[in-house]
């Protein structure tokens, strides 16, 4: 059954940041639910602020799209353009987040919401079963663009 709506265009997304305590971007990702996506790394990211669990986890998973890798201020300027691709049209686009840490960051990183932007916490609507599916499928838990995907295809 397919999740797509005639008048939203759900955009699931998801965070990779530093510590839960004090967040601080590291990655970030965008995944329309027609498949369009973003990804991109901060450039320089200082190990002495994240959380051994970052450390050992989200970090060494880094690096794999060279082509992503940006500075804060380019890769706030290149989300801004690709969500502009979504304003204006019939579907109204709706940010679908499973963890507030990951709104807060993107709203932090572009700063502010866009017009006719609406938000959705979507963690009760997420299938446990499809999202462990995914991850045993195509790997990459703790990924920012990875995590985005399985919360599309787990989304209910």
């Amino acid at each position: 059954m397919s999740t797509i709506h005639p008048w939203e265009r759900r955009i699931y997304i998801d965070t990779e940041f530093t510590d839960i305590a004090a967040p601080r971007l590291i990655s970030f990702a965008m995944v329309s639910e027609d498949g369009h996506e973003f990804y991109g790394e901060v450039a320089e990211v200082d190990e002495e602020v994240c959380s051994a669990f970052v450390r050992a986890q989200v970090l060494p998973q880094l690096g794999k799209f060279p082509g992503c890798i940006m500075t804060r201020d380019a890769l706030a300027e290149a989300a801004r353009i690709w969500m502009s691709k979504f304003s204006g049209l019939r579907q109204r686009p709706v940010i679908c987040y499973d963890h507030p840490i990951d709104l807060q960051l993107l709203w932090e990183l572009i700063g502010r919401k866009p017009a006719g932007w609406k938000e959705k916490l979507i963690s009760l609507r997420i299938d446990p079963v499809r999202r462990e599916q995914y991850f045993s499928e195509h790997g990459g838990r703790h990924h920012a663009l990875y995590d985005a995907r399985a919360n599309r295809a787990a989304y209910r």
